[in-house]
């Protein structure tokens, strides 16, 4: 075959397969989006719905975006709107697919009962909502009959809309009343039946200030700021709280009084909480609102000092650990890590350390454990502190490049009870803990070697 005849045939291919593209497969691609338009009633962005209504046959709720992007409920009444709840509202409606075809023009929209509850969509960039009419449950299947305003058709959506449909305003309004930033709060004071104290934020770190002073976990401070922050509403019992609502639900004298000092934020809250038979009522000293909340709240609030303090000797994560010292006797090392997360002594030398051996013993530091606390100590002479049997330092790189240093003294031991006692040297109190991980101590430097040093001495 000449050189020109293929040419020729390779061109007439090429054209051939042009075609079948865009006059095939382009054009059942456009037919099928054709055809999945046609079986959507509505078919819109749902990030471009600015404004929504839903009438139904016992209210109408209204919800609006404000400047910020946020959904507010300004009917029946103007709050705040649960975002999540609207959005979602927003997202099942401006995405509606046709269950099934019922009547293309019906002479008779009672038998549908059409419009039993209406949804109005206004859509940024038009005057006029889009409106969906939506009659009677199908007893068949539990679909929907509904219809556009400016369309004749009626058919059928899906059963799934109910939930939404049948919501309430209450479920669509905002039930964290009373929210503040935790990690601005530096003072809390609780009061609480039988139970006072107050706590510091000082250095990111929790200090009860009364009845004791010492360190408080901060999981646990922060877990209590966490849930009054997270108070969800299960009702609103009083919207415009007049005297006679505090004194109605027990808030004249609350069993529990939280009072928090945000100095950032220049703003100082109290929030008052009664625990009732049947129900629990809170307010705050900055909301106009009675509300009532679930019982979970006081289980957190009804802690007692004691459950407050932080037992361990020393907080950190003994992993983030990268430079050790320790002095017991006549003993004095150094370790510290190197860039490859390998131990070794920090000597000229840098001789390899056993890591396994050090990680043990800085695992065994960080969980030492209060047994008895000793508030106040009269004289660390009388708990052999004023000359340690032991000092460990441990150096700390924390997350974000943060180095924290952990300094602990052992003092006297009790060998009948196996208690020693230990100081934090950034505490102002004592620990008695268990004993047993003075057993880690090396009894000289080689103890730390790798076996294949040891191996090499000999």
């Amino acid at each position: 075959m000449k050189l020109k005849t293929t040419i020729i045939l390779f061109s007439v291919l090429v054209i051939l397969l042009a075609f079948v593209y865009f006059f095939e497969i382009k054009g059942k691609a456009a037919r099928e989006k054709a055809k999945e338009k046609e079986e959507k009633l509505v078919d819109l962005a749902s990030d471009n719905i600015q404004k929504m209504t839903l009438k139904k046959e016992d209210e109408t709720l209204t919800f609006k975006k404000n400047d910020k992007g946020e959904w507010l409920i300004t009917e029946p009444m103007e709050v705040k709107a649960d975002s999540s709840e609207v959005s979602s509202l927003a997202d099942d409606f401006s995405q509606l697919k046709i269950e099934r075809m019922v009547e293309q023009e019906p002479k008779d929209l009672k038998k549908y009962e059409i419009p039993k509850k209406e949804l109005a969509l206004w859509v940024k960039g038009q005057e006029q909502p889009v409106k969906i009419l939506i009659g009677m449950e199908n007893p068949l299947d539990n679909t929907f009959f509904a219809k556009r305003e400016d369309s004749q058709k009626v058919v059928l959506l899906s059963s799934s809309l109910k939930s939404a449909l049948d919501k309430k305003f209450f479920d669509f309004r905002q039930k964290d009343v009373f929210q503040f930033e935790t990690d601005k709060v530096k003072n809390i004071k609780l009061r609480a039946k039988d139970i006072e104290w107050e706590a510091l934020n000082k250095d990111e770190d929790w200090l009860l200030d009364k009845p004791v002073k010492a360190l408080a976990k901060k999981n646990t401070l922060d877990n209590i700021l966490s849930s009054l922050s997270d108070l969800k509403a299960k009702a609103f019992v009083a919207e415009e709280k007049k005297p006679e609502d505090i004194k109605k639900y027990g808030l004249e004298k609350p069993e529990y009084e939280v009072a928090l000092h945000l100095p950032s934020a220049n703003q100082d809250v109290v929030f008052y909480l009664h625990k009732a038979e049947d129900k629990n009522y809170a307010t705050t000293s900055l909301s106009s609102k009675v509300v009532e909340v679930d019982t979970q709240i006081f289980t957190d609030l009804e802690k007692k000092p004691e459950d407050l303090r932080e037992k361990q000797v020393a907080v950190f994560n003994s992993w983030e650990a990268d430079k050790l010292s320790l002095k017991k006797e006549d003993l004095s090392l150094t370790v510290a890590k190197d860039k490859d997360e390998k131990w070794h002594f920090d000597t000229p030398g840098k001789e390899a350390a056993d890591s396994s051996k050090i990680e043990t013993f800085i695992r065994k530091i960080e969980g030492l454990e209060a047994a008895e606390f000793v508030d106040s100590p009269a004289n660390l002479k009388d708990f052999g502190l004023d000359k340690p049997q032991a000092e460990v330092k441990i150096q700390v790189k924390e997350s974000e490049g943060k180095v924290k240093g952990v300094d602990v003294l052992v003092g006297a031991e009790n060998k009948e009870k196996k208690q020693v006692v230990v100081k934090n040297a950034k505490l102002d109190y004592l620990f008695r803990v268990d004993s047993s991980f003075l057993d880690e101590f090396p009894k000289a430097a080689k103890d730390w070697k790798t076996e294949e040093k040891k191996e090499e001495k000999k």
